[in-house]
C-alpha cells in the first residue's frame, strides 16, 4: 500500500491473494497479477467476481482477449492476470506501458529461484519487465521457500531486503503421519472408509492414476483420476467435478493441484514421496485452506528414495543436484523421524518451532525407536562382501545363514558374514534397509543391485549411529469438524442451499460461503441481513447476491423446530 517492493512468504490458505486484490481495490489503477497456469488464474477470477472484483486474464485459453485489452484500456479492471511467457514479450509491455499500473505481483514466485524446487525458466525473464516500470509497487509471493531460495528470489526480482516479509510456515489445523507403505490400496481405502470430505491422493505416474482410482472407486465413494495423459475434455470434467464436490476424490499425479483454490479439502495422501520436501509442504497444504481440521498421509518405501536419487542424478543439471539431494534428504528424515514431524518440518524452513506439536502422527502416539546401528553395519558389511551385486532379501539370507541354492551358488556360505545376525536383529533388517536407503547409505538400481551411498562409510566405522521406529503405530484418533450434518440440520439445510446454489450459477461451493461461514451462521441464527452481514464470510457483495436465499433456510428451519 506504501508503494514499496515486497517479497511475502506466507503459508498456504494465509491470504496471499488479499495481499494483491486490496491494494489493487485501493490504489489507481489495475494490478498485473503474474501467475503460472492458467487454471488458478481462472480460479482466482471465479473467486475474485463473488466478491465483486472486476478480473480478467490474458492467456492462450481465453477467447475473450480483444474485450479484455478494451476493458483493460478503459479502465474497467482491477485485476489483470497473466503468464510469464506473456508478461515478457515486447506487446504485452507496449500494452500495459499506456495504463496506470496499481501493483505487479508475481505469484509462486519460488520459480525465479533456480534454488527452488520448482524453476521455471521464463520467471527469469521478469526483471527486465519490472524494471521497466520502476515506480510501480512489485509484490512477490510464495509459500514455499527456504532462506537461500528467498535471498535468490529478492536478487531476481530487484527486491530490497528490507521488503522481506516472512510470515511464518506452520498450518496448526493440519495433521501429519507417515507410514511405510504396506498395501498402499488396502491402506488407501481404511482412509477413505474413516476420513470424510474431499481429499486428494497424491501419485508417481499416470498409469497408476488411472489403476489406483479404479480400485478406490469400489469402495462406493466417488472417487477420479488426473493426469496429463487424459483427454483435455475429461481432465477438465474431472476437475469441474472434484471442484463442486463435497465429497469426492481426486487421485492425480503433481500435474493437479496447483491451480486449484479449493479451501475445503479435508485430506491429503502421498502414495509415494514427492520430489522434495518444499512440495511436500506445497502439496499438504492444499488441505484445510478454510483452517477447519484436515489430515496430510504419507505412505513412502525405500525403492522411493532410490528413484528420486537415480532421477536427479539423471534429469537434475549439476549446479542444482546437490540442492535436490538436500531437500530429499530431509524428506526422509521427515518420514523416519520418532520425533516431532511438523517442527523437523518447519526447522527446514528456518523456523524455531516446539518439541513438540501435539498434532502430528509422533506426538499423539510416541513411537518406541531403536539404536539399529549393529545391524546397519552388518546389511552393509554383507552388501560390500556380496560385491553389491544382491538385493536386500539375499543379504537376510546371508545373514540369517540359510544356505539356499542362490547362497551357496555363489560360495557366500563361507562368507564372515554368514550366519552371524541373531533372531532379534534379523527382525529389523527390513526397517534399517528401509532407512538405509532413505538415508543414502546404500542405493539401489533398476536391476536390484546395490551401492554405497555417502552415508555408508559413517556408519561402518562407527562415527554415526542409526535409529529406527520399531514398531508401526495405530492409527490416531480422526479429526472431527465440529457440527457436521448429522449433529447439526440447520448447517446440512444451509449446505443443500449453497448447492443448489451454486449449481445454478455454474460455480463451486466454497466460492458462495466457507463451511465456516456456514456453521457460524448456524450457531448465530441471524433474523435480518444486517445481522447476517456481521459474520466472518459474508461481505456486502454476497450478502447482497445470497443473503436472502440463507435467511428463508434459517427462518424454515427455526419454524420446524
Amino acid at each position: 500500500m506504501a508503494g514499496d517492493h515486497t517479497l511475502a512468504v506466507m503459508p498456504t490458505g494465509a491470504g496471499k491473494s488479499l495481499c494483491y486484490q486490496v491494494p489493487a481495490l485501493a490504489r489507481d489503477g489495475t494490478a498485473l497479477v503474474i501467475s503460472p497456469l492458467i487454471a488458478l488464474m481462472h480460479d482466482q477470477i471465479r473467486a475474485a467476481d463473488a466478491f465483486g472484483i472486476r478480473a480478467a486474464a490474458l492467456t492462450s485459453a481465453d477467447n475473450n482477449r480483444a474485450e479484455t485489452v478494451e476493458r483493460l484500456r478503459r479502465g474497467e479492471l482491477d485485476l489483470l492476470y497473466a503468464a510469464p511467457e506473456r508478461a515478457t514479450t515486447g506487446s504485452f509491455r507496449d500494452l500495459i506501458a499506456r495504463l496506470p499500473l496499481a501493483l505487479i505481483a508475481i505469484d509462486e514466485a519460488h520459480c525465479v529461484s533456480e534454488w527452488g524446487h520448482d524453476f521455471r525458466p521464463d520467471y527469469r525473464l521478469l526483471k527486465p519487465m519490472l524494471d521497466a516500470f520502476p515506480d510501480v509497487p512489485r509484490l512477490a509471493l510464495t509459500a514455499t521457500a527456504d532462506k537461500r531460495t528467498r535471498e535468490d528470489i529478492l536478487v531476481q526480482l530487484g527486491i530490497p531486503h528490507d521488503g522481506l516479509i516472512v510470515a511464518g510456515f506452520d498450518r496448526p489445523n493440519i495433521r501429519y503421519h507417515a507410514r511405510p507403505r504396506d498395501g498402499v490400496p488396502k491402506q488407501l481405502a481404511a482412509l477413505l472408509a474413516e476420513q470424510t470430505g474431499p481429499g486428494i491422493i497424491y501419485v508417481q505416474s499416470r498409469d497408476q492414476a488411472d489403476k489406483l482410482g479404479a480400485q478406490l472407486a469400489t469402495g462406493g465413494r466417488p472417487v477420479l483420476p488426473y493426469h496429463a495423459g487424459l483427454d483435455p475434455d475429461v481432465r477438465a470434467r474431472n476437475q469441474a467435478a472434484f471442484v463442486a464436490s463435497e465429497n469426492m476424490v481426486m487421485v492425480a499425479t503433481i500435474a493437479f493441484g496447483m491451480g486449484i483454490d479449493k479451501p475445503d479439502v479435508r485430506f491429503v495422501a502421498h502414495a509415494g514421496i514427492p520430489k522434495s520436501i518444499e512440495a511436500y509442504y506445497q502439496e499438504t497444504g492444499r488441505a484445510g485452506r478454510d483452517g477447519d481440521p484436515a489430515e496430510a498421509w504419507l505412505f513412502w518405501g525405500a525403492e522411493d528414495f532410490s528413484r528420486a536419487r537415480r532421477r536427479i542424478t539423471m534429469e537434475v543439471e549439476d549446479a542444482r543436484q546437490a540442492g535436490e539431494r538436500e531437500r530429499l534428504n530431509t524428506l526422509a528424515a521427515l518420514v523416519e523421524t520418532p520425533d516431532c514431524r511438523r517442527a523437523l518440518l518447519l526447522r527446514h524452513f528456518g523456523e524455531t518451532p516446539p518439541e513438540s506439536c501435539g498434532n502430528c502422527d509422533n506426538c499423539l502416539n510416541p513411537p518406541k525407536a531403536v539404536d539399529a546401528t549393529v545391524v546397519a553395519q552388518k546389511i552393509l558389511s554383507a552388501a560390500f562382501r556380496t560385491e553389491m551385486r544382491f538385493g536386500i532379501g539375499h543379504l537376510t539370507d546371508v545373514l540369517a545363514g540359510r544356505e539356499t541354492d542362490k547362497v551357496q551358488g555363489f560360495g557366500h556360505h563361507r562368507l564372515s558374514v554368514f550366519g552371524t545376525a541373531t533372531e532379534e536383529e534379523l527382525a529389523l533388517v527390513k526397517p534399517v534397509s528401509r532407512a538405509l536407503l532413505a538415508r543414502d547409505a546404500l542405493r539401489a538400481d533398476e536391476h536390484g543391485g546395490l551401492s554405497f551411498g555417502p552415508a555408508a562409510k559413517p556408519i561402518l566405522r562407527g562415527d554415526a549411529t542409526l535409529e529406527v521406529v520399531l514398531t508401526e503405530r495405530r492409527r490416531t484418533r480422526k479429526q472431527r469438524v465440529a457440527a457436521d450434518e448429522a449433529d447439526n440440520p440447520l448447517f446440512a439445510a444451509l449446505r443443500a442451499k449453497r448447492r443448489e446454489l451454486a449449481s445454478a450459477a455454474g460455480i463451486p461451493p466454497y466460492v458462495i460461503f466457507h463451511d465456516s461461514t456456514l456453521r457460524e451462521m448456524a450457531a448465530a441464527r441471524p433474523g435480518t441481513l444486517a445481522a447476517m452481514g456481521e459474520l466472518s464470510g459474508v461481505g456486502a457483495a454476497k450478502l447482497e447476491r445470497y443473503g436472502a436465499a440463507f435467511l428463508e433456510v434459517i427462518e424454515a428451519n427455526c419454524e420446524s423446530a
